[in-house]
């Protein structure tokens, strides 16, 4: 593609008589001519008129054959947000299918942000929720985009790099999702010659320099591989494949190659009429040269995620040269090249989308999905960045459906593309029929199975591997509400407790009083004061004085009275806004006090801990809670345990604990001189009865001289400080 292909409107009008009628023609010019006056006055950097510039855009979209609505689309596409020409205008002189793409394609550029990334990924944002309802908004913000990179060079350093560095993170890959490989290659190598001039040139001379030494040896196996094919009567043509500067420069940062680790394998592309001549292609080059086991790829059978298809095989040259060839019918080559532009490009008289175009629509979807479940654009754009992934891995339900993932993605993100639910309430899976972790890598190949159970919840330990933005963004969204729902119900607790002090509850309280109470702290509703009071931003105490200063009635006497009887019931299930401190490990049986601890909710600590001798009394930082008699879960405790040396010794003690069904976390031994140890060891335990049964138990070996608990350590800075809050 030419940066300036169309000089214009009579150059680009009489090329796009080739394909569009002669109406449509005309009203590509009628948009030109609108887009003319509403620039007029305004000019690029370069000092060209800005018309110039829609009207290359619509250029490329021309060479893409593109339709006339999109072309119109391309015309307009800065009108809004560069002149003071609203989109109502525009839908009254052009209609609401162009009106509603141009207005896809500009920014948001009327909103304050509090930074430029936040402004980005609104604007990604925006356009994505436009991409849903059609899928020429992308097309046309890349062709803009694409002229915008041809024509970079007058402008200042910082806003080519920023630029630049969007085209290699976002639309780049976005390119490629779409199948749209010649364009994506354009992004990347006028991307990386912006952003790293210098490694672009060095790499280059580099590559000029061995282009001439490998011409002969190219020239040898092109020769060996059209003569293989006129022997067995295939028809086909065989073409060299050149290496990209920017797949260069990534391979040998990703993969820790050298240049000529690189540049020494040869690759070649075999374009034949059809795909079964694909396969006797495929014969034929295995037995000219030998294939490298494992370097097989089948992409026919099952395209990539963007429609591309292409048999690749890896083979061993003569002299042992590595050869890389890729086989493909000559209609998969222009949807390798073009893509979803391919719809327009090559559309058939019926009129169907083809698969790149199917492909693209389920992953807009995939977005719009996404978008839902996602906190804020950041965290929006940064599920896509992720889901733009370019390797990827094909794996099989037990009914032996396919399902395309990225590359290291685990069970977990393939239960999320299955279905949501069926990710929310995962417990375990069977990879190739045996039971493995939900963190295990899955390969190409594999069947997998998701073992679900009713009532289960996502684990927030599942972030740390998940790999796909369906399955991060749905975790997050999940324990988000289940974050807030906990914290409503804390809240509920707290404050019931503190008006109990004052002799009345929730229910209770007059609407007006609570509504005034709202007001003045700019609060939505109920739920969000439960929450806060929950999360431990405010003091039920405090909260519950408010609501009840207008009644008079409760004395003295009777709150003192109510606050010695009203504990808060620890049921060990309370979830993420109950946590249990760290250093002194409170388990049921034990004394405790609830510690409110400012965005945590409640922490329980031992009533003897350290930690909160200073704030134990205060009543509005710590209330009194105690252990339900139905109590469940595991509880954290450590103990400390002397011992003399011996051979196994801690072997016996892992047995004898685990004897006792209480499970050990972690495991950590002193030495104290030659002949005595220190172990200490993290536990999960029921309650102290279980507790003391593991403690006997371990006292009954005879190398262990003593064993203790381990009640409260000091005060880290952390803690000390949330305390302080």
């Amino acid at each position: 593609m030419q940066a300036d292909a169309f000089d214009t409107i009579d150059s680009l009008a009489n090329d796009l008589s080739g394909y569009l009628g002669k109406e449509q023609v005309n009203h590509v010019r009628r948009a030109y001519y609108y887009a003319e006056q509403a620039h007029e006055g305004q000019f690029r950097r370069s000092g060209e008129p800005y018309v110039t510039h829609p009207l290359a855009v619509a250029g490329i979209l021309g060479e893409m054959h593109m339709d006339h609505q999109s072309l119109m689309a391309a015309m307009l596409h800065d009108v809004i947000e560069d002149t003071g020409i609203s989109k109502t205008a525009i839908k009254s002189q052009f209609g609401n299918t162009v009106a509603d793409l141009v207005d896809g394609v500009s920014k948001l550029n009327k909103i304050t942000f509090s930074s430029r990334a936040e402004a980005q990924a609104e604007n990604f944002q925006k356009m994505a929720m436009a991409m849903a309802k059609d899928l020429r908004v992308i097309l046309v913000k890349i062709a803009d985009r694409l002229h915008n990179m041809r024509t970079l060079d007058v402008l200042t350093p910082d806003k080519r790099r920023r630029i630049s560095r969007e085209t290699l993170d976002i639309y780049a890959p976005i390119a490629n999702r779409l199948g749209m490989n010649n364009v994506r290659i354009e992004f990347e190598e006028l991307g990386f010659a912006s952003l790293y001039p210098m490694r672009s040139r060095r790499i280059l001379a580099a590559v000029k320099r061995v282009r001439g030494n490998r011409k002969e040896i190219v020239s040898q196996i092109q020769t060996s591989l059209e003569a293989c094919l006129e022997r067995e009567g295939l028809p086909g043509r065989t073409i060299g494949r050149e290496k990209h500067l920017y797949s260069i420069y990534e391979k040998m940062r990703a993969k820790r190659k050298s240049f000529s680790e690189i540049m020494d394998v040869y690759a070649f592309r075999i374009i034949v009429d059809k795909a079964d001549t694909c396969y006797r292609v495929l014969g034929a080059v295995h037995s000219l040269y030998k294939p490298v086991p494992g370097r097989f790829k089948d992409y026919i059978a099952i395209p990539k995620a963007n429609g591309y298809q292409s048999l690749h095989t890896s083979l061993f040259g003569m002299h042992g040269v590595p050869i890389e060839i890729q086989i493909r019918t000559e209609e998969m080559e222009a949807m390798a090249n073009n893509g979803i532009a391919a719809h327009w490009l090559y559309k058939s008289s019926d009129d169907q989308p083809n698969n790149a175009h199917v492909r693209a629509r389920e992953w807009v979807n995939g977005l719009l999905e996404m978008q839902k479940h996602a906190g804020n654009s950041l965290e929006f754009i940064e599920h896509v960045k992720i889901d733009l992934f370019p390797d990827e891995i094909y794996v099989f339900t037990p009914k032996g459906a396919i399902f395309e993932l990225p590359a290291g993605s685990t069970a977990v993100d393939f239960a999320y593309a299955i279905h949501t639910d069926v990710g929310n309430s995962c417990v375990a899976c069977r990879i190739s029929r045996r039971l493995a972790p939900l963190s295990e890598p899955l390969q190409s190949g594999q069947t997998v199975e998701i073992i679900t159970a009713p009532g289960t919840q996502p684990n927030p330990a599942w972030l740390s591997f998940v790999v796909t933005g369906k399955a991060r963004s749905n975790i997050r969204h999940y324990l988000k509400n289940q974050k807030h729902s906990e914290s409503v119900a804390l809240g509920r607790r707290l404050l019931d407790k503190a008006l109990s002090g004052f002799g009345s509850q929730i229910e209770t309280v007059p609407q007006e009083s609570l509504d005034n109470l709202l007001a003045q702290n700019n609060l939505n509703g109920l739920d969000q004061l439960l929450e806060e009071i929950g999360l431990g931003n405010r003091m039920s105490y405090m909260v519950a004085q408010k609501l009840v200063s207008q009644n008079k009635t409760a004395t003295v006497l009777e709150s003192t009275e109510r606050e010695q009887e009203g504990y808060i019931a620890i049921r060990g299930s309370e979830g993420m806004v109950m946590n249990y401190a760290k250093c002194c490990h409170p388990i049921p049986g034990d004394p405790i006090v609830g510690h409110i601890s400012s965005g945590r909710g409640m922490v329980i600590h031992t009533i003897d801990c350290n930690n909160i001798a200073d704030v134990r009394d205060n009543s509005e930082k710590c209330v009194p809670v105690r252990w339900d008699p139905d109590v469940v879960g595991e509880f954290s405790v450590e103990l400390r345990v002397e011992l003399e040396n011996q051979r196994g010794i801690i072997a016996t003690l892992a047995t004898t604990i685990t004897g006792t069904e209480a499970n050990i976390e972690k495991i950590s031994t002193l030495e104290r001189d030659a002949r005595f140890s220190i172990v200490n060891l993290s536990l999960n335990v029921h309650n102290r009865v279980h507790l003391a049964r593991v403690m006997k138990r371990v006292r009954l070996i005879n190398a262990v001289l003593r064993v203790t608990r381990v009640k409260s350590r000091k005060a880290s800075k952390t803690i000390k400080s949330t305390i302080g809050t």
